[in-house]
C-alpha cells in the first residue's frame, strides 16, 4: 500500500471537460491527514508504515489507552486512524498529508462499508428470479424453492444462499480514476461511485492494478496498424 489516504464520502456531482464531456465522480474530503507515528524496518516494530489521523475529535470521548499513544506521538486526538504498510512517501510525525499526493488521471481503490438493506429475501440479495407468475404457480413468485438434501447427507449445505441480513460489509471498489484535485478544499473528485452512504469514512489508497505511472497497454490490431509503413507515393507518369 504505497500511497493512502482517509477521507468522508460527501457526495456526487458532474463535471464537464473543455470539450463539454460530462463526467460523473465522487466527491471525498482528504484532509487535513496528520502523521501519528511512523514504524521502520529497523525499529521495534519490525517494519514499514505509516499511521494517519482523520477527522478532530474531543479528547474525553476516546479511551485512555488510544489518547496516551496519540499523546506519546504529540498528535491530536481524531476519529479515525489507519495504518498504511510501505508508505513511499517522507514523512514525519507531526506532518500533515492531503490530496495532493495524488494528481489528476491518477487511479485508486476506494475502500468503504456498504449501505445496510436489512433483512431481505433471495430476490434482491442473491438476485435469483423467483417461481413463474402464471401456471398455477401459488405463492412461490419470490421464493427459493428447496433448500434440503435427501437422505444423504440430510442437512442443508453449509453456504445455502438464503433471506438474510444484506448489505454493511467492507468492500473495495479498483481502478477509479481522479479527475479533479482541489488543494484549498481537501478534496478528490473520483469518476464513478464508491462503497458507502454520505457521510461515511473511506480509505483512498494507490490502485494495485493501475500505480504511478501505469499505461494502458496498447492493443494488438492499434499496434499493427501503427507498424505499417506508409504506401509509397505512385511513380510520376512517364511523358
Amino acid at each position: 500500500m504505497p500511497l493512502g489516504l482517509l477521507g468522508k464520502k460527501l457526495g456526487h456531482t458532474r463535471v464537464y471537460d473543455a470539450s463539454g464531456n460530462v463526467t460523473p465522480v465522487t466527491v471525498v474530503l482528504c484532509g487535513p491527514n496528520r502523521v501519528l507515528q511512523v514504524k521502520t524496518q529497523g525499529g521495534k516494530d519490525g517494519y514499514n508504515s505509516v499511521q494517519l489521523g482523520f477527522d478532530d475529535q474531543k479528547e474525553q470521548r476516546l479511551t485512555k489507552a488510544l489518547l496516551g499513544h496519540i499523546k506519546k506521538q504529540n498528535g491530536a486526538a481524531v476519529k479515525r486512524i489507519r495504518e498504511f504498510r510501505d508508505f513511499s512517501k517522507d514523512v514525519k510525525p507531526g506532518d500533515i498529508v492531503g490530496p495532493t499526493i495524488f494528481a489528476v488521471g491518477d487511479f485508486i481503490d476506494a475502500i468503504g462499508t456498504t449501505k445496510g438493506r436489512g433483512f431481505e429475501g433471495v430476490v434482491k440479495r442473491h438476485r435469483f428470479a423467483g417461481g413463474d407468475s402464471t401456471h398455477g404457480a401459488k405463492g412461490w413468485h419470490r421464493r427459493s424453492g428447496a433448500i434440503g438434501q435427501r437422505l444423504f447427507p440430510g442437512t442443508v449445505m453449509r453456504g445455502m444462499k438464503m433471506p438474510g441480513h444484506m448489505g454493511q460489509v467492507t468492500r473495495t471498489t479498483q481502478n477509479l480514476e481522479i479527475i479533479q484535485v482541489r488543494e484549498s478544499d481537501n478534496l478528490l473528485l473520483i469518476k464513478g461511485a464508491i462503497p458507502g452512504s454520505e457521510g461515511d469514512y473511506v480509505v483512498i489508497r494507490e490502485s494495485k492494478k493501475r500505480p504511478k505511472g501505469w499505461k494502458a497497454p496498447v492493443s494488438v490490431s492499434k499496434k499493427k496498424s501503427a507498424d505499417k509503413k506508409p504506401a509509397a507515393a505512385p511513380a510520376a507518369a512517364k511523358k
